[in-house]
């Protein structure tokens, strides 16, 4: 139960957990938990539901003069834990993707899911791993399904570090230069919110869509067995 009440409060509170470690671990250490948190979350295909956006964007308020972060170590530390995660994720599924996958064990990891991916594979390429990186569920398994086939290391290793990058600054560096606007210091709650459920949105209208197009299938194949 303590570690579902630390991901609910994490989800929740990403601004009350930084306090928290940077009053307890101190101004150095508390970059670990949030390193660890950021690469789980890209590096392991069984952890898709950590708060990336939200906990970038926190991170970027305590990085503002007096915040308690220093907004250039944040950077650094989240590129590492974005670019070494997505790493882990595609050497994961070169050794072992076809057995996890098998073992239907990563439930999250859904066919239609699989199938969304595969079309933005063969739609975008390489830039697949850039526009997931601002998808939850699907940046952390894109680089999953690159690695199962989809992409060499060298292509792989490019787009990472380009949508690494382009993830960590857009979300720390809007919240170190508007974290402290009244107004968001006021509704900051609201605004985390906000950005889970913007973030969220494409994979929720994708499952829609899935849903809607089986159902139209369905029918379809009923009334031409009628």
């Amino acid at each position: 139960m303590e570690i579902i009440d630390f991901f609910v409060n994490l989800l929740s509170d990403p601004r009350g957990a930084i306090a928290g470690w940077i009053i307890t671990l101190g101004p150095v250490m508390v970059y670990t938990p949030l390193w660890l948190i950021v690469f789980v979350e890209t590096g392991l295909v069984f952890f898709p539901f950590l708060p990336g956006d939200s906990l970038l964007f926190a991170a970027g308020v305590f990085s503002a003069d007096g915040g308690g972060l220093n907004v250039i170590a944040t950077l650094v530390v989240f590129y590492t834990a974005a670019i070494l995660g997505n790493t882990s994720n595609y050497w994961i599924a070169r050794l072992f993707g076809s057995r996890i996958i098998d073992s239907g064990k990563v439930k999250a990891l859904t066919p239609e899911r699989m199938a969304k991916l595969d079309h933005f594979f063969a739609k975008y390429g390489g830039l697949t791993i850039v526009i997931t990186r601002f998808m939850p569920f699907f940046r952390t398994f894109a680089p999953f399904i690159a690695g199962t086939g989809h992409m060499n290391f060298a292509k792989f290793t490019l787009f990472n570090c380009l949508g690494g990058i382009a993830w960590v600054s857009l979300f720390v560096l809007v919240g170190y230069f508007f974290g402290g606007v009244p107004f968001v210091q006021e509704h900051f709650e609201v605004i985390v919110l906000g950005i889970v459920a913007v973030s969220v949105a494409p994979a929720v209208i994708g499952a829609i869509k899935a849903a809607m197009s089986s159902r139209k299938k369905k029918n379809a194949d009923a009334r031409e067995a009628e």
